[in-house]
């Protein structure tokens, strides 16, 4: 019993630690989506081959950073977590709901093409136009552009 409660204590400990600075944890997020997307757009662009394993991968990694993302939403942008060194913008607060949904349409996109499973370079570029339109859109509505 006392290994137990041990254990749940340390798991709470966890998970109250893994948001510790709200800023720092989805800039995070955002910089390993980057990162993945930048791995796909390289496909995309015809600079790496096409390797149906890898891509398929590379999508379920995609998707795994947004259901993250989707599940902490309100633990990753906290009121008072909109100033510092971010550039998220003010409209995330006033627009809650509408960020949500925004993010809610990137991950049903993101599921949509990992479970596709693109059969060649086309239908991978098809799927990574709509993901990056997901993207544009809410960093146009959402985001700050640094100077």
């Amino acid at each position: 019993m006392r290994k137990l409660v041990i254990a749940i204590s340390m798991l709470a400990l966890a998970g109250s630690a893994a948001f510790a600075d709200p800023i720092l944890d989805r800039q995070a997020l955002m910089k390993e989506r980057g990162k993945i997307a930048g791995g796909l757009l390289k496909v995309v662009k015809g600079e790496e081959p096409y390797d149906a394993a890898a891509v398929l991968t590379q999508l379920q990694a995609l998707q795994a950073n947004a259901e993250k993302f989707d599940t902490d939403v309100e633990t990753l942008f906290p009121a008072g977590s909109d100033t510092g060194d971010t550039t998220a913008a003010p409209k995330i607060w006033e627009d809650m709901a509408g960020f949500k949904a925004a993010e809610q349409k990137y991950l049903a996109d993101v599921k949509a093409a990992a479970a596709a499973a693109p059969a060649d370079v086309d239908a991978l570029k098809a799927q990574f136009n709509t993901i990056g339109g997901d993207c544009g859109t809410c960093h146009q509505s959402y985001r700050i552009k640094k100077g």
